[in-house]
């Protein structure tokens, strides 16, 4: 397996990690709980190391479920997880953050009691609170590190600005986000950027654009009915149909070149820098296996210009989340 490292001063951690979210929420209706640990079992088969999950997945089941699937290997992973969601037990599309330091405290106590371990390797705040100032969360976080109870910390869905502050408190070691050939914010916004001026790790989450750039997802009605892919934008109507003409085209440049189109969107992130580390999701043996494949594929300069110049950022219909969810994205 080949490694990166996580941020400046981060540990080594395989080059591709595994999102875990959708082994328990999200992404269909029910779970199968045997092929999701037999997933993380071949995960670390293959050299996995870098395993992400939240306590706002399930709420709660996905840290339970790796919590079960990892007794007797903890020293065969490097964990993240993260807190600031705060979900309504009546409406599971409801969503609120808190990023207070009382919050924060009661947030990792439970995190680490689901996952059946005394330290956290890696712990993000998943949104950031407009409530509390980044500098008092992070520096409750800080104190998490003194007391031992996590080694790094890391914010997701953050700007540029915020990142620049919260480094101030305590040393950032990864930056969380949605980046893939169609959501490639993350380059025009600064992020990107600033990652790489402060040594932040950049850790794309969506990397297969929530699977569309498979090119496996050919209808809106190939969701299940609690997908939550059925609200978003992107995969709705008249979006849905642009969106797979692009996909379409990915799906040629794959054909011509040997590889699935996943494993060529894969291959694209991969190729952005040695400091970035994407974390696919998927649930399945198969799918896993073939994420991880996409380490071997190399891009020449040409490909990669033909991708880019097939994604560009406008070229995308359709926002990458709800009105109500980009309120919660840190602008």
């Amino acid at each position: 397996m080949q490694t990166r490292q996580l941020g400046k001063n981060g540990p080594q951690v395989s080059a591709i990690g595994l999102g875990c979210m959708g082994m328990t929420d999200f992404y269909t209706t029910g779970t199968d709980t045997r092929e999701a640990i037999a997933t993380l079992h071949r995960a670390l088969e293959l050299g996995v190391t870098l395993l992400d999950t939240a306590d706002m997945y399930g709420p709660h089941t996905n840290e339970e479920l790796i919590g079960k699937a990892l007794q007797g290997k903890r020293d065969q992973v490097f964990l993240a997880s993260k807190f600031g969601f705060v979900r309504d037990a009546n409406d599971a599309a409801a969503r609120g953050v808190n990023g207070s330091p009382e919050y924060i405290r009661t947030a990792i106590e439970g995190t680490l009691q689901r996952l059946k371990i005394d330290t956290l390797d890696l712990y993000y705040q998943h949104r950031i609170d407009p409530q509390i100032s980044v500098e008092e969360s992070v520096g409750a976080m800080a104190e998490l590190v003194k007391e031992g109870k996590v080694r790094y910390l890391g914010l997701s869905e953050a700007s540029s600005a915020t990142l620049e502050r919260a480094q101030k408190v305590h040393p950032i070691t990864a930056l969380q986000t949605e980046y893939s050939l169609w959501s490639r914010d993350p380059e025009e916004n600064g992020v990107l950027e600033t990652c790489r001026r402060l040594g932040i790790g950049f850790v794309p989450y969506s990397p297969l654009g929530r699977g569309f750039l498979t090119g496996t997802l050919k209808s809106p009605d190939d969701f299940a009915a609690d997908d939550y892919r059925r609200n978003s934008p992107r995969f709705q109507g008249e979006n849905f149909t642009k969106n797979l003409l692009l996909v379409d085209k990915v799906q040629k440049l794959a054909t011509d070149k040997g590889v699935t189109a996943g494993q060529l969107a894969l291959a694209w992130v991969l190729a952005q820098g040695n400091d970035v580390i994407p974390i696919p999701g998927t649930k399945q043996r198969k799918y896993l296996e073939e994420n991880v494949a996409a380490l071997d594929i190399s891009l020449s300069a040409e490909e990669l210009k033909a991708l880019k110049d097939l994604f560009p950022v406008s070229a995308v219909a359709g926002k990458r989340y709800t009105e109500a969810s980009l309120k919660l994205v840190n602008g």
